[in-house]
């Protein structure tokens, strides 16, 4: 799978990474959305990228930050026009 961003609207640069799993979390509440991350990051292996898709303003503020807690790095945070989240992290070792 890969995810496209937009990073600067004047001079459109466009960057693809691959993700190598990708988990659906709008369904969840905290803090079940950080323990649906971190089984999925536990499952990878250091330095793949999980695509995580969340709702809810708790949710975006606590994921990312337990993810960098835990050793991970955020890659990038994108809003859809249909108001959910697209966050992308690296699993650290």
């Amino acid at each position: 799978m890969d995810f496209l961003s937009v990073k600067n609207q004047d001079s459109i640069v466009v960057e693809t990474q691959a993700v190598d799993r990708s988990i659906d979390i709008t369904g969840e509440v905290c803090p079940m959305t950080f323990v649906r991350t971190r089984l999925a990051l536990d499952a990878m292996t250091p330095g793949q990228i999980l695509l995580v898709r969340l709702r809810g303003e708790e949710p975006v503020r606590n994921v990312p930050r337990s993810a960098e807690e835990q050793g991970h790095e955020v890659l990038g945070v994108e809003t859809e026009p249909d108001g959910t989240v697209l966050l992308r992290l690296r699993r650290g070792t």
